[in-house]
């Protein structure tokens, strides 16, 4: 049962997700996690499931063996079984070892059964940055998007982090939880206590704006809010969506902004190509084609393999957001 409660801590988002986690532990006994040294003393990769199995035990929280189509099939089995179990994929690009068994079990059976067969899977994973290579640092989630049947989250803040992830775990269709390490681990901000709950499919509009509605989620929140602080002393005045979830995606909110700002940048790290703006790029314009001042532009990478250099960024920073904002706003708003 989802709580309220007004008090809030200031916790960086690896101690949020971990505290998410373990509240779901201490409310059903039937969540489990697995992952690549996920249980003590490693704590996973990136410290956060760090305590979790001296709390609550190594027989929910499991250490497996490097060999993630197990972990995701037995995840899956367990699901099937009672379980809520949390399956940890240590980065985002190994995921395609149990491909398979995401997009046609998981994301299948309860279609396939009449609505008869949950699967209350939550499967979280990382996106790296430059620091880790091609082979650690992609964005996949548009692949995700395009299976009916997995929901998929991406939280930008701490607070949500632990709101999302408590949802995802007592929610009974299996949830693609993707995190990103370098940029929004060590990212803090104020939680609450407690067992509050955020839905999914429902936008949060970081900040208001007047002129250009910038649609993003994950890391380039951040980028998109610093591109924001800096183009207002130019009288250009952003306002940023963070979408949170992808699927569901909450297109009312987006287009309820874009209707009054008529202007649009869609951003996100993964590649332009193919990416997730692409299909939010197409509804606003299906949806407000006469509205717009001009066409939706979309930021994202290249098509090329994440470099392993530091000084070869890809990523879209605020300079490339603050470019593509003003010139939107040399295009002059119509009279009608």
């Amino acid at each position: 049962m989802t709580t309220t409660n007004e008090s809030a801590r200031i916790v960086n988002m690896a101690k949020a997700l971990n505290e998410g986690m373990d509240v779901a532990f201490g409310l059903d006994e039937r969540v489990i996690l697995l992952g690549e040294d996920v249980a003590d003393p490693a704590g996973g990769v990136f410290k956060v499931s760090k305590g979790l199995s001296e709390k609550h035990g190594t027989d929910r929280v499991r250490s497996t063996p490097i060999a993630e189509a197990a972990i995701v099939g037995s995840a899956i089995g367990l699901s099937l079984a009672g379980y809520r179990p949390i399956a940890e994929i240590m980065f985002f690009d190994f995921i395609t070892v149990g491909l398979d068994q995401i997009v046609n079990h998981a994301a299948k059976l309860r279609y396939m059964s009449g609505g008869h067969t949950p699967v209350p899977l939550t499967i979280r994973t990382t996106v790296g940055s430059s620091r880790f290579g091609a082979q650690h640092a992609q964005s996949l989630e548009s692949w995700f998007m395009h299976t009916p049947g997995i929901n998929v989250v991406v939280p930008s803040t701490p607070a949500d982090a632990r709101g999302l992830m408590l949802t995802s775990i007592f929610g009974d269709d299996p949830t693609l939880f993707i995190e990103h390490s370098e940029m929004l681990f060590n990212v803090k901000g104020p939680v609450p206590d407690g067992d509050v709950r955020i839905p999914f499919g429902v936008a949060d509009v970081k900040r208001r704006g007047k002129d250009v509605t910038v649609v993003t989620y994950g890391p380039q929140v951040a980028v998109a809010l610093a591109a924001a602080e800096e183009l207002s002393a130019e009288g250009i005045e952003l306002e940023v969506i963070d979408l949170r979830t992808l699927v569901p995606l909450d297109m009312q909110t987006v287009l309820e902004s874009v209707s009054r700002t008529r202007r649009a940048i869609v951003t996100h790290q993964a590649t332009k190509s193919v990416g997730p703006g692409a299909e939010i790029a197409s509804r606003i314009t299906e949806e407000l084609f006469s509205e717009l001042e001009a066409p939706v532009v979309r930021i994202g990478a290249p098509f090329v393999p994440v470099p392993f250099s530091t000084s070869l960024n890809i990523f879209p920073t605020a300079e490339t957001i603050k470019d593509a904002a003003r010139k939107l706003c040399r295009v002059p708003l119509s009279m009608t």
